[in-house]
């Protein structure tokens, strides 16, 4: 009888718990993903997660590291006025996420990254890594994934447009989608960006505040205060599936080149 090699697995949901009490040994790299399901606009689906899982995949697989299965729902109260999102409570969001990481910590597992696919979620990130620091005396990195792209890369990919192109409901999310999930894509809805809601008297800027004389002062906006279509920013009609290729090999390469820069560390305080 031929013996089946066992295939080198990177995603925890696919490895026995034997398989991955021997990677311990390892001292791998534990890759915890964090996402939204959210509105992002008229042409492209609310589960944004799905974009962070497949780069956590494709992260973990170059790297080395293992990707944990996804936090699914984030924190991002602007959209709890748009049906069909899923918000978590901050102290809800805290929770989890302390849960997720001791999980591993409770087992003598050292090396985490977290990689954040909803930039509302990092706020409360901050706070949990932060105590964890306290605590533990470990250090935890977290990857703001759409915050990773330099901006000669917005240059090369709007030129006209630059980091202006940064936005919801536009780049980078919908041409990673039109890349990885074609398939679920509405570009028949296609529209630009609403003009900008007031509050106060003021415009909104951004989902978190107005402006008043060329200056941001904070305020609890939603996002069907600023615009009635989802789009806060960017131009999703400049949208391609190349440059959501682009976005992802860039992406992936960089993480995969922090993991291993991080793997070779001790994230431990106070050794």
């Amino acid at each position: 009888m031929t013996a089946i090699k066992a295939v080198r697995k990177h995603l925890l949901k696919d490895m026995t718990f034997i398989e991955f009490r021997e990677r311990l040994s390892e001292d791998p790299v534990i890759l915890i993903s964090l996402g939204s399901q959210e509105e992002q606009g008229p042409v492209a689906p609310m589960g944004d997660y799905m974009l962070t899982d497949v780069l956590a995949g494709k992260i973990a697989e170059k790297s080395g590291a293992i990707a944990a299965p996804i936090m699914p729902f984030g924190y991002a109260d602007y959209f709890r006025t748009v049906p069909g999102g899923i918000q978590l409570r901050p102290e809800t969001f805290s929770a989890i996420l302390t849960d997720m990481i001791e999980n591993f910590t409770d087992h003598g597992i050292n090396k985490i990254v977290i990689l954040n696919g909803h930039s509302g979620n990092y706020p409360l990130i901050d706070q949990v890594i932060r105590k964890i620091k306290r605590e533990k005396g470990l250090l935890i990195p977290c990857l703001n994934m759409w915050r990773l792209i330099p901006a000669e890369m917005w240059k090369e990919l709007h030129p006209e447009m630059g980091a202006k192109a940064l936005g919801h409901g536009g780049d980078p999310l919908t041409s990673v989608y039109l890349h990885l999930f074609p398939e679920l894509m509405r570009m028949d809805l296609l529209s630009k960006e609403d003009s900008k809601g007031e509050m106060l008297g003021l415009p909104t800027a951004g989902l978190a505040g107005v402006r008043f004389r060329d200056v941001e002062i904070a305020l609890a906006v939603d996002v069907t205060d600023r615009c009635g279509n989802g789009i806060a920013g960017g131009d999703p009609a400049q949208s391609s599936a190349g440059k959501g290729e682009k976005i992802v090999s860039y992406l992936v390469e960089y993480c995969a080149d922090f993991i291993r820069h991080f793997s070779e560390q001790n994230p431990k305080v106070s050794a």
